[in-house]
């Protein structure tokens, strides 16, 4: 990779790492759905000036559902019931093992004993760090939540396999149309009316810095940087750097808000850490071929 490609890399996955952080500071302004919803009232937005990408609208509808719905009120009520950023940003990861099993379930996929061996590690330290809850600020329903949000996470990826070579931009933009209305529904059913407004009407620099935040760094300019980069190389040479997004984050949570984890819980994101990599780093077979630098 060029090393203006590998800085826009770092730069990205610091942005996502960063982005739980962000969220714990957004909950202390907005309730969880509402935070959710204001997000992606601001990341529609742009849906005016880029084409609609070639998916169907019943696709379109079930990948806005699962990945931004689902997953993301999930996730942020589990932060907001207790679940730190630091272990937050490394549990979420577990999608990538909720993928594989589904995918093997679903698109009869039959995993790779590295995958197999990768999951069994990640596994081992998701039970580890399950073991902790109750106490150091993590609790059974946040963690459970979390659990949760990754396998939406899991679906729709699951679903993007039929959505073709669509623009990442364009598409993360025009998904973004669909969960406002539910979240806000959601919102004003279980957070109540006097809530939403109380939120709304006494806004603070650091509840409207959050939702500027999720919204152009981690969703205009993550999802844009990323998508740049998978045009550019193989998704073999960039799905590697995301392994660093819950390195950045805990390292954020630690630096900005003070999160400590324990023995026992850094044990245990090791062991999710490592999983990651054993299925995730390309396997060393010789020398590649160099990645033209544009398609």
């Amino acid at each position: 990779m060029k090393p203006k490609h590998i800085l826009l890399a770092l730069v990205v996955v610091a942005l996502w790492g960063g982005n739980f952080v962000v969220i714990r500071i957004g909950l202390d302004s907005f309730p969880p759905i509402l935070l959710a919803a204001l997000r992606f009232v601001l990341a529609a937005a742009p849906a005016f000036f880029l084409p609609r990408p070639e998916i169907s609208w019943k696709r379109m509808i079930a990948l806005g559902l699962a990945w931004f719905v689902a997953q993301f009120s999930l996730l942020f009520l589990g932060m907001a019931v207790g679940m730190p950023p630091g272990v937050a940003s490394v549990v979420l990861q577990s999608q990538v093992f909720f993928t594989i099993v589904i995918a093997a379930f679903v698109l009869g996929e039959t995993p790779r004993l590295r995958q197999v061996a990768g999951t069994c590690v990640a596994l081992a330290g998701i039970a580890l760090i399950g073991f902790t809850a109750g106490s150091g600020g993590v609790t059974v329903l946040g963690f459970a939540l979390v659990l949760a949000a990754s396998l939406f996470w899991a679906v729709g990826n699951i679903l993007m396999r039929g959505a073709g070579k669509a623009d990442i931009l364009p598409l993360i933009v025009w998904l973004s149309i669909i969960p406002p209305l539910p979240l806000f529904g959601m919102s004003y059913v279980f957070e109540g009316p006097e809530r939403i407004m109380r939120a709304l009407t006494h806004m603070n620099a650091a509840g409207v810095g959050s939702v500027l935040y999720l919204t152009i760094c981690a969703t205009m300019v993550g999802y844009g940087g990323w998508g740049k980069l998978l045009k550019t190389y193989p998704a073999s040479t960039v799905a590697p750097f995301s392994l660093l997004i819950p390195v950045f984050g805990a390292t954020c949570a630690y630096l900005t808000l003070g999160e400590t984890f324990g023995p026992r819980r850094l044990a245990g994101m090791a062991l999710i850490l490592a999983g990651l990599a054993v299925v995730v780093l390309p396997k060393a077979s010789g020398p590649t071929p160099r990645a033209s630098a544009s398609r």
